[in-house]
């Protein structure tokens, strides 16, 4: 699962990395180092700019972290479906328009997800280590009231591969750059070919032990991405130790 995450770039900056244009406005969140269900987060989106228009535009939206399905009585399930599986995602009656008609990116510094062990969970942050983003897939939807429209999404999962499966039995879809034109094309409806996770980018992470200040969502700065040294007592897998 993904269950909180990091994105603390610039909405220009973001926009820049994937290519897109800064469509937030004034309504971009500021840094945040702990995104928890139900905040506001950046998601780059392909739609076509004007009804109009012959092509479409990349641009950098703002979204409601847990999908809502259009036809949902009120907001209130939201934080129950703030991860969709990627194995099942074109089957349920939830999730499946928005997998065929709105997918969206969800950029990322990274994750976090908690390894069990004897005593306390130990937290850990899952990042590239080199400056670039995470590239979260996900899915959008628009849910209105009063003909004000509240656009939520949803972070898709896979089953955890490679060293991610000393840590949690379930991962965000991570995407390449080179599946990203693909993945955000509003005319392809059959995204089924990008359902799997890419064996490269995994390798690619760094599986930081952090504080476990982060379980608080109360806690919210950059201190809460630096490394932790585990003691003896903490340390809940050797093999995971030296693979970070």
């Amino acid at each position: 699962m993904c269950g909180r995450y990091a994105s603390t770039k610039d909405p220009a900056l973001l926009a820049a990395e994937f290519d897109a244009v800064d469509g937030t406005g004034d309504e971009a969140p500021g840094p945040d180092y702990n995104i928890a269900p139900t905040k506001h987060v950046l998601a780059v989106v392909e739609r076509k700019p004007a009804e109009d228009a012959d092509e479409v535009e990349r641009s950098l939206r703002v979204m409601r972290w847990g999908l809502v399905p259009h036809w949902a009585k009120d907001l209130s399930g939201a934080a129950k479906m703030i991860n969709a599986r990627a194995e099942t995602v074109l089957t349920k009656p939830a999730y499946k328009q928005s997998a065929i008609k709105r997918r969206c990116i969800l950029p990322a510094e990274g994750w976090y997800e908690w390894q069990p062990g004897e005593g306390r969970k130990q937290p850990y942050f899952m990042t590239l280590g080199d400056g670039a983003s995470l590239a979260m897939a996900g899915i959008w939807s628009v849910w209105w009231k009063d003909d004000v429209p509240t656009v939520t999404c949803a972070v898709l999962t896979t089953d955890a591969i490679g060293a991610m499966t000393e840590v949690h039995h379930r991962m965000p879809l991570l995407l390449p750059r080179d599946r990203w034109s693909a993945w955000l094309d509003p005319a392809s409806a059959d995204p089924s070919e990008l359902l799997v996770p890419d064996p490269s980018i995994v390798e690619a992470l760094e599986l930081r032990p952090v504080s476990t200040a982060v379980n608080s969502v109360k806690n919210n700065n950059p201190s809460l991405l630096d490394r932790v040294s585990l003691t003896e007592a903490e340390k809940p897998a050797p093999t995971l130790s030296e693979l970070s």
